[in-house]
């Protein structure tokens, strides 16, 4: 585990206002023929049409507080300050907060509200500004880290994604994210299609894993356990779709480093459309015990050191423990 003595000043802090400037117009501009995402729908929203992710060029947050429910090095004892985007680039069917990815449930949120947002959540002693599901919204969310820089922000920017990224627009938050946490669901097309209406999913994802590993390294934590920059990776285990698991920690492990940070999540249920079992009975239950520890075991012969697991779910044999 990388260990710093003292916190190092976040990346957006280091950025000039004249690139940060220009990073926000390219992004900006990409509403007009928005390619945002690895949807790349090419609708412009600056005229009200909507793409996949369900919204214009206006930003939504359904909500924002000190958040508890995230890894032990992000929510600390404060919490991290966590901003809900409404809607979402992705369509998992067995999402658990489709009220707000899917049936839009959010607030119309200018930059400068992102960014009082932001400071409000670090005045509360949140460890760091978490957004969630921020890939359909990076030209809003960018702007308001640089006006809330120039207010004085200094947490670590941690962002919350689904994997379903572009690595094109992955370079333009060079120097300005902290944190990069994809949700990497799938290795397999096919499922990824099927379960999260998600096009070429693996190619798009490796391809982020890389820029995003290119720019953070290996997950850093200070000397008392709170991550100050770097990759955390998340994988939720699925039911029936074991050798998909394996894909995706085989790659980590072999394509980024063997010090990534993993989290093996075990607490998959057949939230909204997924527990209709004539459409989705592959995984319209939850995953087993002899599931995840399958997973589990196979992160470890791959060589990963780093694994944040769910002790729930895990059998006193030997070899398998939380490493954290």
């Amino acid at each position: 585990m990388s260990v710093e003595s003292t916190d190092p000043e976040p990346n957006y802090r280091q950025l000039s206002d004249d690139v940060f400037d220009r990073r926000i117009a390219d992004l900006r501009g990409r509403y007009a023929n928005c390619d945002l995402c690895a949807y790349e729908c090419y609708v412009d929203r600056t005229a009200g049409r909507e793409g996949t992710c369900q919204v214009d060029d206006t930003a939504y947050v359904s909500s924002y507080f000190p958040h508890f429910g995230e890894e032990d090095c992000l929510k600390g004892h404060n919490g991290s300050g966590t901003i809900f985007l409404a809607n979402c680039n992705m369509k998992c069917v067995f999402c658990q907060n489709f009220e707000t990815s899917h049936e839009a449930k959010g607030d119309p949120a200018t930059a400068e509200d992102i960014a009082e947002m932001a400071l409000e959540l670090e005045a509360k002693g949140c460890h760091n500004v978490n957004f969630v599901s921020p890939t359909h919204h990076s030209p809003h969310l960018v702007e308001a880290i640089k006006i809330a820089k120039d207010r004085g922000l200094d947490l670590p920017i941690v962002w919350n994604c689904g994997g379903y990224e572009r690595a094109e627009i992955l370079e333009k938050l060079d120097g300005i994210v902290d944190i990069y946490m994809p949700d990497v669901k799938w290795s397999d097309d096919q499922a990824a299609a099927k379960y999260s209406k998600a096009p070429n999913y693996w190619s798009n994802v490796t391809e982020s894993l890389e820029e995003m590993h290119r720019q953070v390294g290996d997950l850093r934590m200070n000397d008392i356990g709170l991550a100050t920059g770097g990759l955390l990776v998340r994988h939720l285990v699925m039911p029936n779709h074991l050798d998909n698991a394996k894909r995706v920690v085989e790659f980590i492990a072999e394509e980024l480093s063997e010090q990534t940070f993993v989290d093996i999540m075990a607490q998959y249920q057949p939230y909204y459309k997924a527990k209709t079992e004539d459409f989705y009975g592959e995984i319209s239950r939850p995953i087993t015990q002899k599931e995840y520890e399958e997973v589990v075991t196979h992160a470890r012969d791959t060589g990963l050191e780093r694994l944040y697991l769910d002790q729930s779910m895990l059998s006193e044999r030997p070899g398998i423990t939380d490493l954290f």
